[in-house]
């Protein structure tokens, strides 16, 4: 339960009804998103790639998603002869499922009264609500191998073979930049981590995490997430020139559409976690009229800030290769959440303690960079320099 006032009195059926109606709106309001979401995508690379994109299907081709949606609903249902039907069944549901369950802890602003009781704009916010993102991070995964794996075909499971090591390889550079949160906040509750970062420096800079923690957790979190989602450009597990459609390539129908709700979801879902986590949640200036509808609209525009920058960055970046996103997360990200944890860790001791581990951090990483770098064969500056010498000998 949290520290909603909701249930300082114990419960009672008007707050149980509170409670339903609480999760039905967050659903509802999540579902719209998504599709406005799938129709700004659309609408914006076509813009960026001089095309006319979705105009058919309401005012500014706006009901285009709910079209599309209509149409996989009502499509024949296929599965494999030879797939492991309880499975091939079960898996898209266990991507979708932990989207909506990680927007549930996500607070998108202050309290608000309703029925003679006082309780938080956030369908529930447990104390170990952090935890609680991370597990449902994790169960995702399982949708994406149990997809690939219950086909019976080959093309899929290299797919989800695929999506589960890069899922896997990104958890951990995403823990660590979390766990740098939770130690400047000391709470594991999202409402908490929103409440620590009320407050300005200097009388008008914003006390967030990103300023607290110096950017670093930040940038590590946001290439993390995108990779786990599978969003360009580190959507490798459903690269259509590879794979055809990767770990679900023999789902149709409403099952397909699940996943592909899922991805989506998942956008929304994260970019509010960003929100939450590095960027002050709700949290803004009051400036006129009722005082509890300003954060939900600084939430939704901080919220539609990174929406904007998924969509940007597909339209803009290639996709990078296996080998490219594998090293990035195990040779890059990990070791730089790391050391940038025990910075912070050292910071909250003594501030000279963290300097001196700033230090030993700089030249340890130079070290390993510069071991690690030698004989390196895929070193694009040794690779140049040995191009040009070949060119220079045939000359």
């Amino acid at each position: 339960m949290g520290s909603d006032p909701l249930f300082s009195h114990g419960i009672t059926l008007a707050v149980f009804l509170i409670v339903i109606i609480k999760v039905i709106v967050a659903f509802a309001v999540l579902l719209v998103s998504v599709l406005l979401m799938i129709w700004f995508e659309r609408k914006l690379i076509s813009d960026m790639q001089n095309r006319i994109g979705p105009n058919r299907a309401g005012p500014f081709g706006i009901l285009q998603t709910l079209a599309d949606g209509t149409k996989l609903f009502f499509k024949e249902d296929l599965i494999p002869d030879s797939a492991d039907r309880t499975v091939f069944k079960l898996a898209p549901f266990l991507s979708v499922v932990p989207a909506f369950l990680v927007f549930s802890i996500v607070p998108i602003g202050g309290v608000v009264h309703i029925f003679g009781h006082t309780t938080e704009l956030q369908v529930a916010d447990p104390p170990m609500g952090i935890l609680f993102m991370l597990v449902m991070s994790s169960i995702s995964v399982y949708g994406v191998t149990l997809a690939g794996w219950s086909s019976g075909s080959k093309y899929p499971l290299l797919g989800s073979v695929r999506a589960t090591a890069q899922m896997i390889s990104y958890e951990a550079a995403m823990g660590l930049s979390i766990a740098s949160v939770v130690l400047i906040t000391g709470s594991l509750s999202t409402r908490d981590i929103v409440t620590s970062q009320f407050g300005t420096f200097l009388g008008f800079i914003p006390k967030w995490n990103l300023i607290r923690l110096g950017i670093v957790p930040f940038l590590v979190f946001l290439v993390a997430i995108t990779a786990e989602m599978n969003r360009p450009p580190f959507d490798l597990a459903e690269a259509e020139s590879e794979l055809v459609g990767g770990f679900h390539t023999e789902y149709s129908s409403l099952r397909f559409a699940l996943f592909y709700l899922a991805e989506f979801m998942n956008t929304v879902t994260m970019s509010a976690i960003i929100v939450t986590l590095f960027f002050g949640g709700a949290s803004g200036p009051v400036l006129f009229g009722p005082s509890w509808i300003w954060p939900i609209i600084w939430f939704l525009i901080k919220t539609g800030v990174f929406l904007f920058f998924y969509v940007w960055v597909r339209a803009a970046l290639p996709r990078l290769r296996y080998d490219q996103l594998m090293t990035l997360g195990w040779k890059i990200l990990i070791p730089v959440a790391l050391a940038w944890f025990l910075i912070v860790a050292a910071m909250q001791v003594n501030s000279y303690l963290g300097f001196g581990v700033f230090i030993l951090v700089l030249i340890s990483g130079g070290l390993l960079s510069r071991a690690s770098g030698v004989g390196d064969l895929s070193d694009p500056f040794r690779l140049g320099r040995s191009r040009s010498a070949g060119t220079k000998g045939v000359e």
